[in-house]
C-alpha cells in the first residue's frame, strides 16, 4: 500500500508543530517559568532546546523519512540484520497508549472549563474559593470527567479514521491557525492590562535575585527538562510525520521551524498568564493549579472576563487537542504498519482500547483517590512519571544511540537523510557532539527525573 503523504509542507509544519505544542507548552512552562524566576530560566530554555532538543528531533524525523514507516517497522527497515534496535518501537507505542491514558482526561478538563466559562458557571464578582472550588468540584465528579475524557476521545479518532489529508492534516491546518490567532489577541489583551508590565518584567526581564533564592542549578535543570520535554522525544510520536515527508527540505530546518513554533506558544502563553496575574495580584508560583484555580479568579475579576476566559480555554483545548490527534495518527499508523489493518479498523479497535485505558485515570481523582502507585503518587502522576521520566529520556537516548554509533544504522547514514534538501545541514563536527556530550545530557535529565 503506498505511503499517504502530507498535501501542503504547511500542513506538515502545522501538524508536527501541533505534536509538540500542548500542554507542556501552555500549561507546565508559565508555572515552571514562575517557580524560576523568570527571564533567566526563558533564556537558559531556548539555549537548551537548540543544543539537546533539535539534534534528537531531527534523528526522530530522520529514521521516519527514510524508512517511510511508524517505530516498530522503521527500525527493522534500517537497523543491521541480527539486531534489535526495533524492540525499542513496541516501548515507543507503549509510551503513546501511556501518555493518552491521561492526557485525554486532561485535555477534557480543557473543554469542561470553555463550555463553564461560555455557559457562565464563572462569573463577575465570584470570590477566590468559590472559581477555585469549581475545579474540586469537577474531580470529584467521575461521570463528568469519563464523559468530557470521552468526548476528546471520540473526536480525535474521529479525525484520524477521515486518513492523513483530509482528517489529520485539515483540521489541524484550520484548529491551529485558530489557536496562533487567538494567543495573539490573547497576549495583547493581557498586556494592556493596568499593571502588566511589572509582569512582564518577571517574565522576560533575567533577574539575578530570584535565581539565586532558587538555586542556579535548579534553574538550569528545570530549563533542561522542559527543553527537551517540550517536544515529546523519545516515543516516535515526531517518527510518524517524518515518515510523512517529502525530501525537499533538510530536517535541520524543519526541526528549527517546528522549535520556533513550539516556542513561539510557550512564550506566548507566558504573555497571556504573568501580565494578567500581576494586574490582578494573583501569585505565579502557584505550580500546577495556576490554570485551573488561579486563572480563572483572575478572569471572573476582568471586565468582560466570560469572554476572555472562554477565549483562554478555547486555546488551550486546541493545544491539547492538536497532540491528542497526532498521538492517536502515530498509534493507529503503527497498527496498519504492524498488523495490516485499515484505517478503520486501527481506528475503532484503538478508540475502544484508550477509552478503557483513561478510566483508570479519571477514577484516581474520586473512587480511587486513595489509590497510590509509583512513589505515593496518584493515577495521572504516575503514568506522567512513567512517560516523562523513563520511556521519554530512554527512548530519546536509544534515537540518539541508533543514528550516531557504528551499531546501529550510523552516522553516515543519518547525515545523508538529515541533509537531503534545501536548508541548513548537519556537519560532520556535530557527530562527536552527539556521541560524547549529549548522551552525557540525556543521562543527567534521566537520573534527575528519578531522584526523589
Amino acid at each position: 500500500m503506498e505511503r499517504e503523504s502530507f498535501k501542503s509542507r504547511l500542513g506538515f509544519l502545522l501538524v508536527s508543530a501541533g505534536c509538540a505544542i500542548g500542554i507542556g507548552n501552555v500549561w507546565r512552562f508559565p508555572y515552571v517559568v514562575g517557580e524560576n524566576g523568570g527571564g533567566w530560566f526563558v533564556l537558559l530554555y531556548i539555549i537548551f532546546l537548540i543544543t539537546m532538543g533539535l539534534p534528537v528531533l531531527t534523528m526522530e524525523l530522520a529514521v521516519g523519512r527514510a524508512s517511510r514507516k511508524s517505530a516498530v517497522s522503521g527500525y527493522k527497515a534500517l537497523e543491521q540484520p541480527g539486531t534489535k534496535w526495533h524492540i525499542h518501537g513496541w516501548f515507543a507505542i507503549l509510551g503513546c497508549y501511556l501518555l493518552m491514558m491521561y492526557y485525554t482526561t486532561v485535555s477534557g478538563w480543557m473543554v469542561s472549563y470553555f463550555f463553564k466559562f461560555a455557559a457562565g458557571t464563572f462569573h463577575q464578582g465570584m470570590n477566590a474559593e468559590s472559581s477555585g472550588s469549581v475545579f474540586t468540584t469537577l474531580l470529584s465528579n467521575p461521570l463528568e470527567m469519563g464523559i468530557w475524557m470521552a468526548v476528546v476521545v471520540l473526536a480525535g479518532f474521529l479525525v484520524c479514521s477521515r486518513g492523513l489529508q483530509n482528517g489529520l492534516e485539515r483540521i489541524s491546518k484550520g484548529m491551529m491557525s485558530a489557536l496562533l490567532i487567538l494567543i495573539v489577541v490573547l497576549a495583547i489583551h493581557s498586556i494592556t492590562l493596568s499593571g502588566a508590565r511589572e509582569g512582564l518584567s518577571f517574565y522576560l526581564i533575567p533577574n539575578m535575585e530570584t535565581v539565586q533564592r532558587v538555586g542556579f542549578g535548579n534553574v538550569v535543570a528545570a530549563a533542561m527538562n522542559q527543553s527537551f520535554f517540550t517536544l515529546s522525544l523519545g516515543v516516535a510520536a515526531m517518527e510518524i510525520f517524518g515518515s510523512y515527508m517529502d525530501k525537499e527540505h533538510t530536517l535541520t530546518s524543519e526541526g528549527i521551524r517546528i522549535c520556533a513554533l513550539d516556542t513561539f506558544v510557550a512564550i506566548s502563553a507566558g504573555l497571556i498568564i504573568f501580565p494578567a496575574c500581576f494586574s490582578y495580584g494573583v501569585e505565579v508560583n502557584a505550580g500546577p493549579s495556576l490554570i485551573f484555580v488561579t486563572l480563572p479568579n483572575v478572569f471572573v475579576n476582568m471586565t468582560g472576563g466570560r469572554i476572555w476566559g472562554s477565549l483562554f480555554f478555547l486555546f488551550m483545548t486546541f493545544a491539547s487537542f492538536s497532540t491528542v490527534i497526532a498521538v492517536f495518527e502515530n498509534i493507529m499508523s503503527s497498527c496498519m504498519d504492524n498488523f495490516g489493518w485499515s484505517r478503520k479498523k486501527a481506528a475503532v479497535i484503538n478508540c475502544i482500547v484508550i477509552l478503557i485505558a483513561s478510566l483508570p485515570c479519571v477514577l484516581g481523582y474520586n473512587l480511587w483517590s486513595d489509590l497510590h502507585l509509583i512513589g505515593g503518587r496518584d493515577v495521572l502522576d504516575s503514568e506522567d512519571f512513567l512517560v516523562s521520566n523513563l520511556l521519554l529520556p530512554i527512548g530519546s537516548l536509544i534515537y540518539l544511540m541508533f543514528c550516531v554509533t557504528k551499531w546501529g544504522w550510523g552516522f553516515e547514514k543519518y547525515q545523508k537523510e538529515a541533509n537531503t534538501g534545501k536548508g541548513i545541514k548537519i556537519t560532520n563536527w556535530m557527530k562527536w557532539y552527539f556521541l560524547f556530550v549529549l548522551p552525557i545530557l540525556i543521562v543527567v535529565i534521566l537520573i534527575q527525573g528519578l531522584l526523589p
